[in-house]
């Protein structure tokens, strides 16, 4: 370690070790439809729109092997996969099955932390039903998941959110994964960095050119040198390649916002592909708007440069934003005020917040719980 900061933050970790579960369900909305529709079974599916402007929202594991990936344009998903059969989102379906989810979490601990309909976070520290092991309990949370709901969920298990949540990823589908107390370094340090969370292609391509493509290749370098090539990235990217989290799982955590982002394999700056961008992006979240009844005043733009700073612009309303027609007019008026862009960009996203809670009360501007879905 060459940062005392950072030091301090990593004994803190060792002295209070925790016991956390990344749970998240293979191919969800793709799996309930091959669930209640047999015909569906080991055919390659993707839920969305197969229209010009569609949106793959998930993939079954059958499609995603012709490359098929959510949050990518109907179009792309049927040339890569002429024989994929889309079918029209269930929301209301999706929902009520997540619900059934989160009762056998709530049987193993109070503090759970959704994530979205398919993933959440559990704390199983306090081990209330006295199994002895927080892997016994994501055993047994699979299983029941299973039995109960006939869907398969993978689970990371470790001593904190990070590494739960690469763990969970490590043997999907319907696999689990245990990063033990001293082991997470040394399982980041062997990862490459296209795994972690934030880091797409593009970030992975610069990476390479300093010589990064591992975490131990990120562990190598000082935090002097992320900052002067990441910016505020680089505190990220310095705990994360040294496995350390001190986040808590927040059972209480009370959405601030519904918005979505994506990342694309190709920078762009042309203002006709921002503009065709965002309407794309406005599709999904507006369905995730209607899906959830949520009521906000404010739209926020955020972008994110090839050089990884990040710009935001964002327009309230002193009254609920009407319809999708509104939602998708403050979102250009945004774009259109930062045109011409100083550099492309590799991210953006769209973001109602300000949200009515019930009641008609606003929310209050506190830390932000960004619901991502589809993107």
């Amino acid at each position: 370690m060459d940062d005392p900061a950072y030091e301090e933050e990593e004994a803190d970790e060792a002295q209070g070790l925790r016991k956390i579960i990344h749970v998240d369900m293979d191919a969800f909305f793709a799996s309930v439809e091959q669930r209640d529709n047999p015909e569906l079974r080991g055919k390659p599916v993707a839920v969305g729109g197969s229209g010009g402007r569609g949106v793959v929202a998930a993939a079954s594991y059958e499609s995603r092997k012709f490359g098929v990936r959510s949050a990518m344009p109907s179009v792309t998903a049927k040339r890569l996969c002429p024989d994929l059969i889309f079918v029209r989102a269930r929301f209301d379906v999706y929902k009520e099955v997540s619900q059934q989810i989160r009762a056998i979490f709530r049987h193993y601990t109070p503090h759970v932390e959704p994530l979205s309909l398919d993933e959440a976070y559990l704390d199983v520290t306090d081990d209330i039903r006295g199994i002895g092991s927080a892997t016994r309990i994501a055993q047994l949370i699979r299983q029941r998941i299973r039995e109960e709901t006939g869907l398969t969920a993978s689970a990371g298990v470790s001593y904190n959110k990070f590494l739960a949540k690469l763990a969970s990823d490590q043997n999907k589908p319907d696999g689990l994964c245990v990063i033990r107390p001293g082991e997470g370094a040394a399982f980041v340090a062997g990862l490459p960095v296209r795994r972690f969370h934030g880091i797409g292609p593009k970030g992975a391509e610069k990476m390479a050119r300093l010589g990064i493509a591992t975490g131990a290749d990120l562990a190598a370098k000082d935090i002097a040198f992320l900052r002067a090539n990441f910016g505020s990235f680089a505190d990220y990217l310095y705990r994360a390649a040294r496995g350390i989290d001190l986040r808590p799982v927040r059972a209480n955590r009370i959405r601030k916002s519904v918005g979505g982002e994506r990342t694309y394999g190709e920078d762009i700056s042309s203002g006709h592909a921002l503009r065709e961008a965002l309407d794309n992006i406005v599709d999904v979240v507006w369905e995730s708007i209607e899906r959830t009844g949520a009521k906000g005043r404010t739209v926020t733009l955020k972008m994110k440069y090839t050089d990884f700073q990040i710009v935001t612009r964002a327009r309230s309303l002193p009254r609920n934003v009407a319809d999708k027609v509104e939602f998708a007019r403050l979102g250009h008026e945004l774009l259109e005020a930062l045109l011409p862009l100083p550099l492309p960009i590799r991210l953006m996203g769209l973001t109602l917040s300000n949200l009515e809670q019930a009641g008609g009360a606003q929310e209050r501007p506190r830390d932000e719980a960004q619901l991502s879905l589809l993107l």
